[in-house]
């Protein structure tokens, strides 16, 4: 999976975690409350994951650009 669709899967894991805690606070619903706050996480960490691929990328294709202007 690319760096964008981490980052588009994780924005959304994000935001349906925020919706869940609210309607579980709303509801009084622990569970709810406990599922919502795991997928924000989880949604947070594919978005990482999503910048981490995009900066070694980038990183790659400088380098290969420097390396390039040598020859």
């Amino acid at each position: 999976m690319g760096s964008t669709a981490d980052k588009i899967k994780g924005n959304t894991n994000e935001a349906l975690g925020k919706a869940k805690q609210g309607i579980g606070e709303a509801t009084g619903s622990d569970r709810l409350q406990g599922e919502g706050a795991v997928q924000e996480i989880k949604g947070k960490g594919q978005k990482a994951l999503g910048d981490a691929k995009e900066a070694t990328k980038d990183a790659v294709n400088k380098a290969a650009d420097a390396a390039n202007r040598k020859l």
